[in-house]
């Protein structure tokens, strides 16, 4: 081997490029990353909405050892160092804490992300009968492409609460025995004057009606006989009318499972990785943290993709409520500045999905400043629209604490950007919770096909974003 030069060693020296995971990994630790991989996909099947997600969360927390917040209060609960407790939501979102050996108003580790993903909601009073086929009425959720919706097989999630008051679970398209619903496309032999429109046009939203059944009911004289035949089904196997839909949260998903992509098994297709992928490794990395310094919380909120609002979304009261609550169970006498200090003084990961580099859309992206699939965890300074609007924008000497921490833990990283400077942009939680005062980083997965209804991650990404996620719990 030739002898490098002055220039090559001074190259090496000063040069930085990103690592890829594979190239990086030995046997044992790709063994890992594809054992996780596997983990993860039954995450994703569990929980299409960010109800079934709650619920998931929770199951898990409970299997850990986390204690309900309510129960603790309802006991007057003496919350010390070790304790693990759970705060539930509305059934949308939930905070996990992991009560640190340090006196909490000197700041929580945090990573915040989000369950909710795009979709398409039925309306109130949904269904009706037109051309001898019924259909239900929808409103899309979040930013979604609309004619990526089209043409494809779709689930039915949802919670409706009947007059009685019971309350009953629905899921229908995702079992292979079930049948799955269908929102049309126009045949490319009629489809001129669509074609003739922008993309974002050649679907209207009030054009994404699901299609659900064409049997007539049997009986002569009746008008909309094939919507109340649909009503006949879904009454003699839910018990429910259709008065009952104005009270019921559908969501319209993608039907089937993850599935692995590639000859080699490396990445994974599903519905949901924006965000469920930066949920599901901050949930398992905040499961194996045990006796911290300082209290760690994985915070897992609802409606980012419509802004955060509502009772369940980032910008409620709930997450500071819970931190109140848990330091009046620590303290003999509560005031509100010791809440104040407590999330003043916190480090968050605002964990959200990062767009990848796609060598077929390559002109969007900064090619040195972008993203790419398989060079582990992505983090970055801002995300926002145009000149940084919209975001939070982490200090340098934060950014240096993050990389210390992943440096000295064996976690590969690389520095991102959601797109080229004017070509668009977006946002994350990660502002809300600075508002506090607390220092945040965007960081998470790099994604292809953001926000379509199947989305691909790399496997070496999810597993060092596990990684990553863990040893900021652990700092």
């Amino acid at each position: 081997m030739s002898e490098l030069t002055e220039g090559k060693k001074l190259q090496e020296k000063l040069s930085h490029n990103w690592n890829n995971v594979w190239e990086k990994s030995d046997e044992k630790e790709i063994e890992k990353i594809f054992d996780f991989s596997e983990n993860y996909k039954a995450f994703l099947d569990k929980g299409k909405t960010e109800r079934e997600s709650v619920a998931e969360i929770i199951r898990m927390a409970k299997e850990n050892g986390y204690i309900d917040l309510n129960e603790a209060i309802e006991k007057n609960m003496e919350v010390k160092a070790g304790m693990k407790i759970y705060a539930n939501n509305k059934n949308k979102a939930v905070a996990m804490f992991v009560i640190g050996e340090e006196d909490i108003t000197k700041g929580m580790n945090i990573i915040g992300s989000h369950l909710d993903s795009p979709r398409i909601d039925l309306k109130q009073f949904p269904l009706y009968e037109d051309s001898d086929l019924a259909f239900l009425k929808t409103h899309y959720y979040g930013g979604i492409r609309k004619y990526q919706w089209v043409a494809l097989p779709l689930a039915l999630h949802g919670v409706l609460v009947k007059s009685n008051g019971e309350k009953i679970n629905i899921v229908i398209g995702e079992e292979e025995s079930d049948p799955v619903f269908y929102i049309s496309d126009l045949l490319p032999h009629l489809a001129k004057d669509q074609n003739a429109k922008k993309l974002g046009e050649g679907i209207t939203g009030e054009g994404l009606n699901i299609l659900i059944g064409s049997i007539p009911y049997n009986e002569e004289d009746l008008s909309d006989k094939i919507k109340l035949n649909m009503l006949k089904i879904l009454n003699e196997k839910y018990g429910i009318t259709e008065e009952d839909f104005t009270t019921a949260e559908f969501e319209a998903v993608p039907a089937g499972k993850a599935r692995d992509v590639g000859i080699d098994r490396s990445l994974i297709s599903s519905y949901g990785h924006d965000d469920r992928v930066c949920a599901y490794t901050s949930l398992r990395a905040i499961l194996e943290i045990n006796n911290p310094s300082r209290t760690a919380v994985g915070l897992f909120v609802d409606k980012e993709e419509i802004g955060s609002m509502g009772n369940t979304g980032m910008h409620s009261k709930f997450f500071e409520y819970a931190v109140s609550e848990i330091i009046g169970l620590m303290e003999e006498s509560y005031f509100e500045l010791k809440t104040k200090r407590a999330l003043g003084n916190s480090k968050v990961l605002s964990a959200d999905v990062a767009a990848g580099f796609d060598p077929n859309y390559p002109s969007v992206l900064d090619k040195r400043n972008a993203a790419f699939l398989g060079k582990g965890i992505a983090i970055f300074k801002y995300t926002g629209v145009r000149g940084k609007g919209g975001c939070s924008d982490a200090n340098s000497e934060y950014m240096s604490d993050i990389r210390k921490i992943f440096n000295n833990d064996n976690v590969i990283w690389q520095m991102g950007e959601l797109g080229k400077v004017d070509q668009g942009g977006g946002g994350t939680i990660a502002y809300i919770l600075a508002n506090y005062g607390m220092e945040v980083l965007d960081c998470g997965v790099p994604v292809l096909s953001m926000h379509a209804p199947y989305e691909l991650v790399s496997k070496a990404d999810v597993y060092m974003t596990y990684k990553g996620y863990k040893a900021f719990y652990e700092a």
